[in-house]
């Protein structure tokens, strides 16, 4: 949170986007902590990508070590249903 209000996190990823975000939608920014929201965002740019296709500056940038720990990662929220092929939607975002 502190990360993305002081603005050094202008990004964020989802699979299996059940919202069908897109560019310009607006995004109310909650504290998964607390379920209290702490802000306000617009989408200002987003690309779909394979797993396997993300840069190793990418993961970097997310925070992953690697490509098998964002895997590992996330198949423990979406289960084995995450591979290497499955999309990822980047979604570039600022405060509003």
């Amino acid at each position: 949170m502190k990360e993305i209000l002081e603005g050094r996190k202008t990004t964020t990823w989802r699979l299996f986007d059940d919202k069908d975000l897109q560019a310009n939608d607006e995004l109310e920014l909650i504290d998964k902590e607390t379920g209290g929201s702490f802000g306000k965002a617009v989408i200002a740019d987003m690309e779909e990508k394979a797993i396997k296709d993300l840069t190793e500056e990418e993961l970097k940038n997310h925070e992953y070590a690697s490509r098998e720990a964002m895997l590992e990662s996330h198949k423990k929220y979406y289960g084995d249903k995450v591979s290497p092929d499955t999309l990822v939607k980047i979604i570039k975002f600022k405060l509003s």
